[in-house]
C-alpha cells in the first residue's frame, strides 16, 4: 500500500546504506548510532560490549536530571535482569487473558463511540492520552479513576518538548511514594502492593528498587503508546482503502498491527554504554561512552524489508524490532499490541476517518529530524 513520502520518516537511510552507523550529536552528547537491522540486533544481545548497567543513561536523551532512581529492570544486565524482570512480569502478561482483552476492547469501543457522537475529536489529548492512562489502570490493577491524575501529566512524564523537566520528575516521584506508602499500610493485589511484597535475591525490595520498577512502568510506555495510537489513526485517515481492507478481512488486523508498529517505530533509539573503547562500524567509541541502538532505522533496513517505505498490512514475515530485541525486549509489548490490535478492529467498522488538522511531533537533532507521532491531530469519525 503506497505511503506518501515523509521527509522525517527515515532520516538515517543514507548513513545506514553507506556505513551501518553514524556519529552525531543528540541532546548535546556525541553518540555513535548503530543503524542496520543486523547490527542493532547483534548489539542488543551483547551486554558485555554494549551494557545496560548504566543508571539514567539507557534512555536518549539521558535522564540524570529527570529522575532519582535506576529504572528496573531495563537498566541492568543479565543475569540480574532476569530476576528483576520476573518480579513484575506477571502484571505485564495479563493482556493475554480473555477477560483483560475484553476489557480493553470495551474501553476502545466506549472512546470511539464517544468520538463518533462529536463533530470532531482531538486524538492526542481527548482520545490517546485517556486511552493509554485508563488501560494502564487495568494493567496495574488499580482503581480506574487514578487515570484522571495521570492524564494531567501530559504525553511525557519527564519532558516538556525536547527537554527534561525536573519538576515533572519530582511530581512522579511524589506520587509513587504516596502509592507505595498506601500499599504498605493496606496491601492488596495491585502493582504497588506486589512491589512491597516482592523480594530480590531473598531480600525485600528497597524503596529505591520499588521506585525503579514503578518509574519505568509510568515513563517507559507512555509517550510511545500515545504516539502509536495517534499515528495509527492518522494513517487510516490518509488511507481509507486500509479501513476497507481491514473490514473485509478481519484476520488482517494481526499482521497490520505488526506492520504499523514497524512503520511508526514510536521510539527512535535507546542507549548502551561501552565499558571499554570499542569500534562501532568504524566509529571509535571511548570507554564509558554511549552508543545508540536505532530501532527506527533498523525497521527500514531495505536488506531485510522489501520496500520498507510502503505499509503492507499483510507483510509477513515481519522481523521488526519496534519493541526492542533480545533480553531487554519491551515488557509492555503484549499490552501495546493489544491496544493497537483492538483499535484497528474497532476503527475498521467505521465508514470513514477524516483528518481536519494535524501538527506532527518532530524529534529535532543536529543531523536529523524524525517524526514521532503528533502534537495534535483532529479528525471526524463517521459511522
Amino acid at each position: 500500500m503506497e505511503t506518501p513520502s515523509c521527509p522525517y520518516h527515515d532520516p538515517f537511510k543514507k548513513a545506514r546504506q553507506e556505513n551501518g552507523a553514524m556519529e552525531t550529536e543528540v541532546a548535546g552528547e556525541k553518540l555513535a548510532l548503530i543503524l542496520g537491522h543486523k547490527g542493532v540486533r547483534t548489539a542488543a544481545r551483547d551486554h558485555e560490549t554494549f551494557s545496560s548497567d548504566a543508571p539514567f543513561r539507557v534512555p536518549i536523551p539521558s535522564e540524570e536530571d529527570a529522575r532519582s532512581v535506576r529504572q528496573l529492570p531495563i537498566e541492568t544486565n543479565p543475569p540480574e535482569h532476569k530476576e528483576y524482570r520476573a518480579i513484575v512480569e506477571p502484571f505485564f502478561r495479563r493482556p493475554l487473558q480473555k477477560e483483560y482483552i475484553a476489557r480493553i476492547e470495551a474501553l476502545i469501543d466506549e472512546l470511539v463511540d464517544q468520538g463518533v457522537q462529536q463533530e470532531s475529536v482531538e486524538i492526542v489529548s481527548e482520545f490517546a492520552l485517556p486511552l493509554q492512562s485508563r488501560a494502564l489502570t487495568y494493567l496495574l490493577d488499580v482503581p480506574e479513576n487514578e487515570a484522571d491524575i495521570w492524564v494531567g501529566w501530559g504525553v511525557h512524564v519527564f519532558r516538556d518538548g525536547n527537554s527534561n523537566d525536573s519538576q515533572k520528575g519530582k511530581a512522579l516521584d511524589n506520587y509513587l511514594h504516596e502509592q507505595l506508602d498506601l500499599a504498605e499500610q493496606n496491601p492488596g493485589d495491585d502493582f504497588f502492593s506486589a512491589l512491597t511484597k516482592a523480594k530480590y535475591q531473598g531480600q525485600p525490595l528497597t524503596r529505591d528498587q520499588m521506585l525503579g520498577f514503578a518509574n519505568l512502568t509510568f515513563a517507559g510506555g507512555r509517550d510511545t503508546v500515545i504516539h502509536s495510537i495517534s499515528s495509527t489513526i492518522a494513517y487510516l485517515s490518509e488511507h481509507p482503502e486500509a479501513l476497507v481492507a481491514l473490514r473485509e478481512n478481519p484476520k488482517l488486523v494481526i499482521t497490520a498491527t505488526e506492520e504499523l508498529m514497524r512503520y511508526i517505530s514510536p521510539i527512535t533509539q535507546i542507549g548502551r554504554v561501552c565499558p571499554v573503547a570499542t569500534d562501532v562500524h568504524g566509529v571509535q567509541v571511548e570507554a564509558d561512552s554511549r552508543v545508540a541502538l536505532n530501532w527506527a532505522s533498523a525497521n527500514f533496513d531495505e536488506t531485510v524489508f522489501d520496500s520498507p517505505e510502503e505499509v503492507r498490512l499483510d507483510r509477513k514475515p515481519n522481523p521488526h524490532i519496534a519493541f526492542g530485541n533480545g533480553t531487554h525486549n519491551c515488557l509492555g509489548a503484549i499490552h501495546a499490541r493489544l491496544i493497537i490490535r483492538s483499535l484497528l478492529k474497532k476503527l475498521s467498522k467505521l465508514k470513514s476517518i477524516t483528518q481536519l488538522s494535524a501538527e506532527r511531533s518532530i524529534e529535532k537533532e543536529v543531523d536529523y529530524e524524525r517524526a514521532l507521532g503528533f502534537k495534535n491531530l483532529t479528525v471526524t469519525l463517521d459511522q
